[in-house]
């Protein structure tokens, strides 16, 4: 995979080996792709939207992207400020997620919402587990990996109140 090798530039002197900060940033590449398939499922909806609904889920889809578009920034970011690579084309991507595209698949409003859901919460249980790795390797990954887990928490919140009857 050659997203993750070092830039060959001024190595970071931040207190963690090559090592340490290669395999956070390989943990942070994939949560990258994660976060990527849903900020485009996401505003493939805003733009696909349809239904009684449409108003409010069109400009909530549309605030959601806007959110996720801050969290890619800030997640690439982690990863040069570790000092490496960061993926930045669709079929890196395609190789490093966890989520499912729909190529071709238009589902109702109803479903865009539990497809949302379900991508979240996904990204919050991977969160979880990457928290505890981190957690003994790099604090400052950890932190940003603590606040990532706090947004997509309010957002499948957020998703799920547009679900109850």
């Amino acid at each position: 995979m050659t997203t993750n090798k070092p830039i060959q530039r001024m190595k970071p002197h931040i207190g963690l080996t090559d090592v340490q900060r290669r395999n956070v940033a390989i943990i942070l590449s994939k949560i990258l792709a994660d976060e990527y398939i849903l900020l485009v499922k996401t505003k493939k909806y805003h733009w696909n939207v349809q239904g009684r609904q449409f108003n409010d889920l069109h400009k909530f889809f549309d605030e959601q992207h806007k959110q996720l578009t801050v969290i890619t920034d800030d997640v690439a970011e982690r990863i040069r400020a570790l000092g490496n690579a960061t993926p930045a084309t669709l079929v890196e991507f395609q190789k490093l997620t966890r989520l499912k595209e729909e190529q071709a698949i238009y589902p109702n409003d109803k479903k865009m919402i539990e497809n949302l859901l379900s991508d979240n919460e996904t990204i919050i249980r991977t969160l979880r587990t990457e928290l505890e790795t981190c957690n003994t390797i790099d604090a400052g990954t950890t932190d940003v990996l603590t606040g990532l887990m706090i947004k997509h928490e309010k957002m499948a919140w957020m998703l799920r109140s547009f679900l109850e009857e």
